[in-house]
């Protein structure tokens, strides 16, 4: 067992990161543990890492790299003492204080825990995915539309998300597609009447992605009809999967309060999760925004939450 810590931050993203810098300025002497380079769902970095250019996060008017962004990051943490231990999570028990955090066999102590593993995009299963993300595939109209502007794109889903991406990215697309493998949506009556209206959305019912083609960027989407069984390709130059994300909290299952889609409670302004000392940050507890900004600033206010809720207990 090691040292009692002052704070373990698990998870890193621009939540993790963003706490590890105020709460090691704080000389809170900070342990990150990051997660491992081999993992989809709570790598080194987040979901940040798997993107190219980030062109809306304040101070770049040139835009910069995900990759980047995020070593910038952890960097500027490095440098005011945060310490970073480059594994995952394996089990954790917050039943009592000193908290208690393990990787594998190795265990870890703090006064206070930072939860901030973030959440991860669910995907096709398609071996392209990992190819071609970042590079035309996007699981996100906000970070990425401005990309493709012009073009005739598409996007896969049915329900609030994929209609919420495909009427946004009309600001740009000339044409969007919706890829739905059913005759009709799962997206609230509202959500639907703006697609049906809107001219540059239309609509493959009945559909499935079979493959999506192209070496080193999107040429187009091969996809199957779910009536016949009839192969046939999509003509687009981008794709946008919105089927839904999936909060990396099975960790913390049995111990820190969820919502029914898996996202950690925290108490309204603030980021105290239901276990005092215990402190929730970034997507793991954002199912709405999911940005890079809005992850960094609940960062910044689970860092300020523990520097505080320490102090009390010391006094």
């Amino acid at each position: 067992m090691s040292d009692e810590r002052n704070v373990i931050i698990v998870g890193s993203g621009p939540a993790g990161l963003t706490a590890a810098i105020y709460t090691a300025r704080a000389n809170l002497r900070p342990l990150v543990i990051e997660g491992e380079p081999s993992s989809t769902s709570d790598q080194p970095g987040g979901q940040l890492m798997l993107t190219t250019d980030v062109e809306n996060y304040p101070g770049f008017p040139d835009g910069i790299m995900g990759p980047e962004l995020m070593m910038n990051f952890r960097a500027q943490a490095e440098r005011f003492g945060a310490e970073f231990l480059t594994e995952k999570v394996t089990k954790v028990d917050f039943s009592g204080r000193p908290f208690r955090v393990w990787v594998r066999d190795e265990e870890y102590v703090a006064d206070s825990i930072i939860v901030s593993t973030g959440a991860q995009s669910l995907m096709l299963g398609l071996e392209a995915e990992t190819r071609l993300l970042g590079h035309g595939l996007s699981t996100c109209a906000t970070c990425d539309g401005f990309f493709f502007r012009g073009q005739n794109i598409a996007v896969v889903g049915g329900g609030d998300s994929a209609i919420e991406e495909a009427t946004f990215l009309t600001k740009f697309a000339d044409k969007v597609t919706i890829i739905h493998r059913r005759d009709e949506l799962r997206a609230s009556k509202i959500m639907q009447d703006r697609a049906f209206a809107n001219d540059k959305i239309e609509f493959l019912w009945n559909h499935t992605v079979e493959d999506i083609l192209g070496t080193d960027k999107v040429e187009g989407v091969s996809v199957t009809s779910t009536v016949d069984g009839t192969v046939s390709t999509l003509d687009v130059t981008g794709l946008f999967i919105a089927i839904g994300h999936r909060p990396n909290t099975d960790l913390f299952a049995g111990q820190l309060e969820m919502h029914d889609n898996g996202y950690l409670v925290t108490k309204p302004d603030s980021s105290y999760t239901n276990v005092d000392g215990v402190f929730a940050c970034g997507d793991v507890q954002d199912s709405t925004y999911r940005q890079a900004i809005t992850a960094a600033g609940s960062g910044c206010m689970a860092a300020i939450d523990a520097e505080r809720w320490l102090e009390a207990q010391h006094d």
